[in-house]
């Protein structure tokens, strides 16, 4: 590997950290190369088109919803080279499909498998995206099914934390309908920004994301390039099937018991909607 992404201290400080509190770091990748704006722009006419989302992104709520989101009549290309001006977002998801955005997701993701894994197990299906924001972007308030780093490589934002283990922000019937199929923005209530976490973040710098943990993030007033990558864990996939069971039972009428917080499983439920929806599928070959 030709570069060192995290010092020992930032490694310490991820420690201290993981897997359940935000966490501002630092890292040493925001030169690098495939981090630049030519080459993002050429990554975009490689990469799969159902693997980019691009949409306007400035003087939006927090709580706007995904279909309520506004477009700005450009297509992806002509956004990123007009990002400046064109009060746009592009997210350009799994670059890891690409041979040198994969090899350099997993040499940074290698310097962390040595605290994760003893903590929440194997990383497990990891991913890459990067956030191309023009100057005052708005990404409103939503939750990562992940765990994340994001990483900052040009201009600053800050993303802001919504503590949803306190305030209960996400409800039992919101997540059950994400997990299955639904959308991830949440509504906005004022009073909840008392008790909001704001963390800022500018080239060389990074955040860590504590999985299902609300945020929202407000670019600042230049470009914003960050890399954001993300792994999830065997917990991570119990917590989602629990959430569909517990939507099926809600359907029937009842009212389940939340899914357990981390470092409780939700085995139980998990195997019960994986062998119901197991079924399904073969009752639908029939």
């Amino acid at each position: 590997m030709g570069f060192q992404p995290f010092s020992n201290v930032e490694i310490d400080r991820f420690a201290s950290a993981y897997p359940s509190v935000p966490s501002h770091l630092g890292h040493q990748i925001a030169s690098h190369p495939l981090l630049e704006l030519d080459a993002l722009a050429e990554l975009a006419r490689r990469i799969r088109t159902e693997s980019i989302e691009f949409n306007a992104a400035t003087d939006l709520p927090l709580g706007i919803t995904n279909e309520e989101t506004p477009h700005t009549g450009l297509d992806v290309h002509e956004t990123i080279a007009q990002i400046e001006t064109s009060g746009s977002w592009v997210l350009l998801k799994t670059i890891d499909q690409d041979p040198a955005y994969a090899q350099l997701m997993r040499d940074v993701l290698a310097e962390l498998e040595p605290v994760v894994h003893p903590r929440t197990g194997a990383m497990m299906r990891l991913e890459g995206f990067v956030f191309i924001s023009s100057p005052r972007a708005v990404t409103p308030l939503h939750f990562d099914p992940e765990y994340n780093i994001l990483f900052q490589a040009r201009g600053s934002k800050t993303m802001t934390f919504y503590d949803s283990a306190e305030s209960r922000i996400i409800s039992d019937e919101f997540f059950e309908q994400y997990f299955a199929g639904g959308p991830r923005n949440l509504p906005w209530q004022p009073e909840w920004a008392e008790r909001s976490q704001p963390i800022a973040i500018t080239p060389g710098e990074a955040v860590y994301v504590p999985i299902l943990n609300p945020h929202s993030v407000q670019v600042h007033d230049e470009v914003s390039i960050s890399l954001s990558l993300t792994w999830r864990s065997e917990w991570s996939f119990h917590h989602a099937d629990a959430c569909r069971f517990n939507g099926r039972l809600r359907k029937l009428g009842l009212n389940p018991a939340s899914p357990q917080r981390y470092p409780a499983d939700n085995r139980l439920k998990s195997y019960s909607e994986r062998a119901l929806a197991r079924a399904e599928r073969m009752f639908a070959r029939n």
